[in-house]
C-alpha cells in the first residue's frame, strides 16, 4: 500500500505553494484580521482562477476533474498559509455535499458558480454553541420553505448558497436555500478567528429545495463530515508544519548566553515533541487521503483518526509556536495569533477533537 503521492500531484501542490507565498504573506490574513472584511476577495478570485475550487468537481460542472488527493494537497497549502478565504466551507462542505447527493439538475445550477468563485457555499448545521446533535436540530422544512436559526454557521455573513439541516416530518433532512433570497437575515458573530468568519442567519419561511432523500439527512451528514474532516485535517497538517518551521528557524536564530536558545535541552525536546506529534498525524491524515479516494469502507474510522491526530497536532503547534518564542510571542506584531487562532477555530468547526475522539469508540465498538 502506497502512501506517497505522485509526481503529478507533488507538482500541483508546488505551484500552489509558489503561488499563495507570493500572493498569500501572513500580512495578508493579519490584514483582513485587523480590518472589517470577512475575507480576502483577490485571494479567492486567484484561487478560483487557479481551478482550487473545482478541483474535485467533473470537468462537465466546470471543474478541473481531479480527484480527492489533488484536493487535498491542497487545503494542506492553504492551512500552511493560513489562507483568509472561505475554503473549507465552501469546498469540503457545500461542493462536496452537491457532489455527493446533489440531483443533476442541483449539480448544473450551483456547482459552477460554486467553482467560479461567484457563490460561497456553507453547511448551517449547528443551532446553539456546542454538540450539533439531531435531537437538538428545532429548524423546520416543509419540503419547500425552511424556518429557524442557525449559530454559528462558517462564512454565514458571505455565504450565497446554504446546506441546512432541517426537521421535516419522518426525520432529519438537507435542504439547499440561496442565502439571497426572501425570507433570510444575516449578521456576522464575533470569532476568534475574523479572517475565517462565523455568522448567524434567520430563516423565515425560506424557499428551499430537499438535498437527498427525505429523512436521510442524518446518514448523509455523517457521510459529509467524513470527507471534509480528512480534508480539513490537511489544512491543519499544513498549517501546524509551517508554525514548527517558522519556530524552529526562531529558537536556531534567538540567542542566549552565547549560544542558540534551540541548542538547550528543554527547547530541543519540546521542539522534538512537537515533531514527532505533526508526523504521527500525517501519518493519520495520508491514511485518511487514502480511504477517501479509494472509497475504502475504512473511511469512516480512518476519518476520525485523522481529525484527532491533526486537531491535536496544531493546536500544540500554536501553543508551543507562542511559548518557544518567548516575550515576544504574546505580543500583536509577531504571527504566533494567527496561527494559534486558526488552530482553535479548525479544531472546533466540525465538532472538537473529543467528539471525534467518541465517534471512532463508537464506530470501532460497533
Amino acid at each position: 500500500m502506497n502512501f506517497d503521492f505522485s509526481e503529478e500531484q507533488k507538482l500541483l501542490q508546488k505551484t500552489a505553494r509558489d503561488y499563495l507565498a507570493e500572493h498569500c504573506p501572513l500580512a495578508v490574513p493579519r490584514s483582513v484580521l485587523e480590518s472589517n472584511a470577512s475575507y480576502s476577495p483577490e485571494l479567492w478570485k486567484g484561487a478560483a482562477e487557479m481551478g482550487w475550487l473545482g478541483a474535485a468537481v467533473p470537468e462537465a460542472y466546470g471543474g478541473a476533474g481531479f480527484g480527492a488527493l489533488e484536493l487535498s494537497l491542497l487545503a494542506e497549502e492553504v492551512g500552511r498559509a493560513l489562507a483568509p478565504i472561505p475554503f473549507s466551507s465552501s469546498v469540503y462542505l457545500a461542493t462536496e455535499a452537491l457532489l455527493l447527493a446533489g440531483s443533476e439538475d442541483q449539480k448544473r445550477r450551483h456547482l459552477p458558480r460554486l467553482v467560479s468563485g461567484e457563490r460561497i457555499g456553507t453547511l448551517a448545521a449547528s443551532e446553539r454553541p456546542g454538540r450539533a446533535r439531531a435531537d437538538r436540530i428545532e429548524t423546520r422544512f416543509d419540503g419547500a420553505r425552511v424556518t429557524g436559526t442557525k449559530l454559528p454557521v462558517p462564512e454565514g455573513d458571505v455565504a450565497g448558497l446554504a446546506l441546512v439541516v432541517a426537521r421535516e416530518s419522518g426525520g432529519i433532512s438537507l435542504a439547499l436555500v440561496e442565502l439571497d433570497g426572501p425570507g433570510v437575515e444575516r449578521s456576522a458573530l464575533e470569532c476568534i478567528d475574523p479572517s475565517r468568519s462565523q455568522g448567524r442567519i434567520v430563516f423565515r419561511d425560506a424557499p428551499a429545495e430537499r438535498l437527498g432523500e427525505a429523512g436521510q439527512g442524518v446518514a448523509l451528514l455523517e457521510r459529509l463530515l467524513d470527507r471534509a474532516a480528512v480534508l480539513m485535517a490537511f489544512e491543519q497538517i499544513g498549517g501546524a508544519q509551517r508554525a514548527f518551521e517558522i519556530t524552529r528557524e526562531f529558537t536556531l536564530g534567538r540567542y542566549a548566553f552565547g549560544r542558540p536558545i534551540a541548542s538547550f535541552q528543554a527547547v530541543k525536546h519540546r521542539l522534538a515533541d512537537l515533531y514527532v506529534a505533526i508526523e504521527l498525524a500525517r501519518s493519520n491524515v495520508y491514511y485518511g487521503a487514502w480511504a477517501l479516494s479509494d472509497g475504502s469502507d475504512q473511511l469512516p474510522t480512518a476519518a476520525c483518526g485523522a481529525r484527532v491526530g491533526a486537531s491535536d497536532a496544531f493546536e500544540l503547534a500554536g501553543a508551543e509556536m507562542i511559548q518557544l518564542h518567548g516575550g515576544v510571542g504574546f505580543t500583536w506584531e509577531y504571527d504566533c495569533h494567527l496561527f494559534y487562532r486558526r488552530a482553535k477555530l479548525l479544531g472546533l468547526a466540525l465538532g472538537s477533537a473529543g467528539e471525534w475522539r467518541e465517534k471512532l469508540i463508537e464506530r470501532l465498538a460497533a
